[in-house]
């Protein structure tokens, strides 16, 4: 390929990634509205949109919805429908930056929050903190569920990085699976163990988005957007990373600086996910794939896609759980896994998934 002819395949792939890009982001906003028309009780579309600046004055503005009189139509969008489409959305994003993030450091692409136990590990954390008796409140389950995260990611970037299991991606999948049921199993006693202070938290643990109010989107939203931010500057490090780590390291990396960023940011994205939604799984399996299947294996790309794609994956999860089941609703997380899961597989088998 002559020099000219590889400019112009840069470009042409350069312009294709931005508008995929558009293309996603135009999506997420329209499931976005959707999501604040669509839920148990029938609301007219032209209506809601009609209400819905008010609507999400009344969520985000304490003041304003102190001191105003609204029909409730607004308060029906602004006090539950826009908490848990705001909660969806971040936890979709949190989870599709995790994830790509996971696979870049292990070199595996089968892995992801839910698959590695990473997930499992915040939720027992959370869960403990409850029995220990911190309460429900989001804002006191945010530190729990980071720390729970990051000790679980930690051992699981120990074990990809040293040993036999390092060159050996599926008994480090296998290691994640063993994790993810001995904190589940453990998050399921405890639970099933305690009808009181612990029944606030049955919901959760399926993966839930219902019944959150802006006070969770509160406390998860910091941790959220420092994680999203180191997310975003970590995509060099992964494709020199994707090289080796002698590689890396004679091509100037400082490699310890970066796993430990990495840790640091998963734990930050896992623990605001799990803390506000419960330990949703899924998502970060297939939103960098989905990604890669699109935009190629430069993570520079790949992590901000993979973050609008995982937005979408949770915000569309939890429509379906609102439509399918109407006028009740199933979790998010069991729609992820009841709706997800086969059509993953579909890509699979139609060698739409490509590895890291």
């Amino acid at each position: 390929m002559t020099l000219p002819t590889a400019m112009n395949a840069d470009v042409s792939r350069t312009y294709k990634i931005w508008i995929v890009l558009g293309i996603c982001l135009l999506l997420m906003g329209a499931s976005f509205v959707i999501s604040l028309t669509v839920g148990s009780r029938s609301t007219g579309f032209m209506d809601s949109l009609r209400v819905m600046p008010e609507s999400l004055r009344y969520a985000f503005d304490s003041n304003y919805a102190a001191n105003m009189a609204f029909n409730d139509l607004v308060v029906l969008i602004g006090g539950l429908r826009v908490p848990r489409t705001v909660l969806a959305l971040l936890t979709g994003v949190a989870l599709g930056g995790a994830g790509a993030l996971i696979q870049g450091h292990t070199r595996n692409p089968l892995a992801d929050p839910h698959i590695l136990g990473i997930n499992a590990g915040a939720a027992l954390a959370v869960v403990i903190a409850v029995y220990a008796g911190v309460g429900t409140e989001p804002g006191n389950l945010v530190l729990p569920a980071i720390i729970g995260c990051a000790i679980t990611a930690g051992l699981v970037f120990l074990i990809s990085s040293f040993g036999p299991v390092a060159m050996n991606p599926l008994a480090l999948i296998l290691a994640g699976v063993a994790l993810a049921a001995l904190f589940m199993g453990l998050v399921n006693a405890l639970v099933l163990n305690n009808s009181l202070s612990l029944d606030a938290l049955r919901a959760w643990s399926t993966g839930s988005v219902g019944d959150r109010d802006m006070g969770v989107v509160r406390a998860v939203f910091w941790p959220f957007l420092i994680g999203a931010v180191l997310c975003l500057f970590q995509g060099r490090g992964l494709n020199l990373l994707g090289l080796g780590e002698s590689v890396a390291a004679t091509l100037g990396l400082p490699v310890t600086r970066t796993r430990i960023l990495g840790l640091t940011t998963v734990a930050l994205l896992g623990g605001a996910a799990v803390a506000g939604a419960g330990p949703v799984g899924f998502i970060g399996l297939a939103a960098p794939h989905i990604v890669r299947a699109i935009a190629g294996h430069d993570y520079r790309i790949i992590i901000p896609l993979s973050m609008v794609v995982g937005g979408m994956l949770g915000l569309w999860a939890d429509i379906l759980g609102r439509v399918v089941a109407h006028p009740g609703e199933i979790a998010m997380g069991i729609v992820v896994a009841l709706f997800g899961v086969p059509l993953f597989i579909v890509l699979v088998k139609r060698g739409l998934v490509t590895g890291v």
